[in-house]
């Protein structure tokens, strides 16, 4: 009999209480807690890949009903139409845009200066602080390095057996505790990896009809393993 696989999307849990807190994210947690009182119009939570800045930015954005502008959307032509009557913006991933030119640095300031005016705010991520950030525009480079930057860091294997709990939940796949505590222990301290390793645990068990185990994880880690060394050869 042919076995089917479907790749059925999961929903992460994105809400306030399903983000771990830990001294590696402490602080953004801290600042995205005191909105609306923060001492200038942005912030910027800045660190790795997967680190959990998505995850705090979707958290504010319910609270503060944010809307996305992505790589291509903030444009100066179309600003004030796209921005409407918002008061609270996201812009992921900013210094990427900025450096790949998908985000028009005169845009980026106009869309500051317009929430100052109205006191409304903007919530930036990246991947390093603004005062690294690759702008020409002076008005926007002094503006960005007024703004509060907080840094999100790499996690702790403790904070790293607790993601793995709650990625496992959020595909609602029951694990033992001897399985986390092997994982934590030999993969990647990255939020990054960890969000690749479930998933491609998830679809190893899938694709075999077998449950999530020590040894299929000790397979699936040496799979990863190999497939990073060949991509680091190549």
């Amino acid at each position: 009999m042919t076995q089917f696989v479907f790749d059925l999307a999961h929903r992460p849990a994105y809400g306030r209480e399903d983000f771990l807190v830990a001294p590696c994210n402490g602080d953004a947690v801290a600042w995205l807690d005191r909105w609306p009182d923060w001492p200038a119009p942005a912030l910027a939570l800045y660190g790795p890949a997967g680190c959990g800045k998505s995850h705090l930015a979707q958290v504010w954005r319910r609270r503060s009903n944010a809307i996305e502008f992505g790589p291509g959307a903030l444009e100066t032509a179309r600003l004030a139409e796209r921005l409407g009557e918002a008061r609270a913006v996201i812009v992921e991933d900013a210094d990427a845009a900025l450096a790949a030119r998908a985000i028009e640095e005169e845009a980026l300031l106009h869309l500051y200066n317009m929430l100052a005016e109205r006191r409304g705010h903007l919530l930036l991520t990246a991947r390093a602080a603004p005062a690294r950030w690759n702008v020409s525009l002076a008005d926007l480079r002094s503006r960005l390095n007024a703004a509060p930057a907080v840094a999100v860091a790499l996690p702790d294997q403790e904070l790293i057996a607790g993601l793995l709990v709650k990625l496992f939940a959020d595909r609602q796949l029951r694990v033992g505790s001897d399985l986390v505590a092997y994982l934590a222990a030999r993969m990647e301290r990255s939020f990054d990896a960890a969000r690749k390793l479930v998933a491609a645990l998830d679809a190893t068990a899938l694709a075999g009809r077998r449950a999530i185990t020590v040894p299929l994880a000790r397979k699936v880690l040496e799979e990863i393993e190999h497939a990073s060394a060949q991509e680091r050869e190549a």
